[in-house]
């Protein structure tokens, strides 16, 4: 993160870049000179929108395992089949023109060792999220993932499309937590004997908890407990096992669950083997954090995903991630060797045009403390917006995203701490942008930002809001009526008979009159039937919501009760 890393990243991190976008011989931040002495230069890594494919809109058939692993007490399992339309990627097929009337795709999903059926069914083109289960019985727990592919057709056989992809059924685990990503909705599921060896939903909500003043205090016990009495329910470790057995023994007893840190030692496999064994069969460990801004410090490409190998070969039980720092550096290869992406987006306080180091800030040279931000709360809406855009443009399934909140100052970068209504704004935001954790940095924090962390995580981290966003259908709400302002952003999930709705208003006014929230055609309102987080006036229309009292940087949350036409 930068706040450690801004002196040793900047000044010296350029020497261990091997070739990564253009003048590596010198210093640089996401690719771009940072110092007068240096001009600026097109940095490189941009990823870009494909051209469009000659004759129309091509179907773009993928499919995943729901979830990114399997265990052998597992009876059944499921994939996830999207036939959606694209003008970058897929094949042809028949009547794309009028995708309603396009004849359904006919398919199997198949073993390709011996090319046993899985799954058979039909998708309807335009279609996603279609799921289908299935029976492990028939596959042997092994570390091996199972390679499967999909054939498909149109009911008289023709045209052909494929799609491949890995199945993981691994063995029972005996000891310790398993954690796993669900492809479907993005969020996490948790299992250790504090659930009761069953998977249940979970949202992280905390910090990257230093050693120094925390972990590694005489007194961390009192410190650990008293961090999560406030409502936290997991944190980034910042500190060894070896270093701090006592501390990890003591968040197992709580359920304090935690992300390892294997960012000072990445680029060693030895010493990464060496941590992962000592750690991984833990009750509270959910994740392994592989490394710490790649991109930023132009990390060579391959080291992430030699650590994941390595991680793996020891503990294939617990996804693996990194943190972003650029908005556009070689988006592909940094999060390649990641199981989920943290963004790092630290916008407040800063002067996002002028540099400390005395140069200007733009797309090819500077740095401003936030790469190519505008300095407000919407830059995390907008960078999420950007990972899941990369993705689309890369014909990539899309990863789980956790967002890092700015809970600091200093470096003489951030010129004051977020305040608290600035923090749940941006938090807010990253989940209506399709964020499903979130790790702060940096605990100790201030008193202030440290309750507003625990007030906000007791109600988005538990049910039944934390069951809305990771096992919800999430929309954003396109077209929010707010007096002409345009910082007012919208996102509701629905799950069964009931509807989560968030509205935030990022900007530094309130908004005079009400917020006018449609809602589509097929929900149709009927209850209030808890108001979760702001003090707004919730009027309720058949499908139109109505919020006043809307106070300048402020966020509000219902839940409502509807029906589904």
């Amino acid at each position: 993160m930068r706040l450690l890393v801004v002196s040793a990243g900047l000044l010296l991190g350029f020497a261990a870049a091997q070739g990564t976008g253009n003048h590596p011989e010198w210093p640089r931040w996401c690719g771009k000179a940072y110092q007068p002495t240096y001009p600026s230069f097109d940095p490189g890594g941009q990823t870009v929108e494909p051209p469009t494919l000659p004759g129309g809109p091509v179907l773009d058939v993928r499919f995943k395992p729901r979830y990114s692993i399997y265990l052998e007490s597992d009876e059944r399992a499921e994939f996830v089949v999207d036939a959606a339309t694209s003008e970058w990627h897929g094949q042809p097929w028949p009547g794309l023109g009028t995708p309603d009337e396009a004849p359904p795709v006919h398919f199997t999903i198949n073993l390709v060792s011996d090319d046993d059926v899985l799954v058979s069914g039909r998708v309807a083109v335009g279609s996603t999220a279609n799921v289908f289960a299935f029976d492990l019985a028939r596959l042997a727990p092994r570390l091996e993932p199972y390679a499967v592919v999909l054939f498909g057709a149109t009911e008289s056989g023709g045209p052909n499309v494929t799609a491949s992809s890995e199945l993981v059924v691994l063995p029972e685990k005996a000891t310790g937590s398993v954690a796993r990503l669900d492809n479907l909705r993005g969020g996490l599921l948790f299992r250790s004997a504090v659930t009761g060896g069953r998977f249940e939903p979970f949202l992280p909500y905390g910090f990257y908890a230093s050693c120094d003043g925390f972990l590694c205090d005489e007194d961390s016990v009192r410190k650990i407990g008293a961090y999560r009495d406030l409502g936290l329910n997991s944190m980034v470790s910042l500190t060894t096992v070896f270093d701090s057995r006592a501390a990890y023994e003591y968040m197992d007893q709580l359920d304090l669950r935690f992300m390892y840190d294997l960012r000072g030692y990445y680029k060693n496999l030895t010493a990464v083997r060496q941590q992962v064994a000592a750690i991984k069969d833990f009750d509270a460990i959910y994740s392994y954090w592989g490394s710490d801004e790649p991109d930023g410090n132009q990390d060579p490409f391959n080291l992430l995903g030699e650590a994941r190998d390595a991680i793996r070969g020891i503990d294939p039980y617990h996804p693996v991630s990194v943190t972003l720092n650029c908005q556009d550096y070689y988006f592909e290869e940094y999060s390649a060797g990641a199981d989920f992406i943290m963004e790092d987006v630290y916008p407040i306080a800063i002067n996002s045009t002028f540099s400390k180091w005395g140069t200007p800030c733009n797309a090819t040279y500077g740095d401003c403390g936030c790469d190519n931000c505008r300095g407000n709360v919407q830059d995390v809406a907008r960078r999420l917006d950007d990972l899941a855009r990369y993705e689309r443009w890369l014909g990539l399934w899309p990863k789980t995203k956790a967002h890092n909140p700015q809970s600091f100052h200093g470096e003489d970068y951030w010129f004051r701490d977020p305040t608290p209504a600035e923090e749940v704004a941006m938090n807010a935001l990253a989940f209506h942008h399709g964020a499903r954790a979130i790790a702060s940095w940096v605990w100790p924090t201030s008193d202030a930002l440290a309750r507003i962390h625990g007030e906000f995580a007791k109600v988005v981290a538990t049910a039944p809001v934390r069951d809305f966003i990771l096992g919800g259908q999430a929309q954003r709400v396109e077209r929010v009526e707010a007096g002409g302002l345009d910082v007012v952003d919208a996102a509701y999930w629905t799950s069964g008979k009931q509807v989560l709705l968030s509205v935030v208003n990022g900007g530094y006014e309130p908004v005079g009159g009400e917020v006018e929230i449609p809602l589509p055609e097929s929900i149709v309102v009927g209850t209030k039937d808890a108001v979760v987080w702001g003090n707004g006036t919730w009027t309720i229309g058949h499908r139109q919501i109505r919020l006043g009292g809307v106070a300048a940087m402020s966020t509000n949350i219902v839940i409502l009760g509807v029906t589904m036409d």
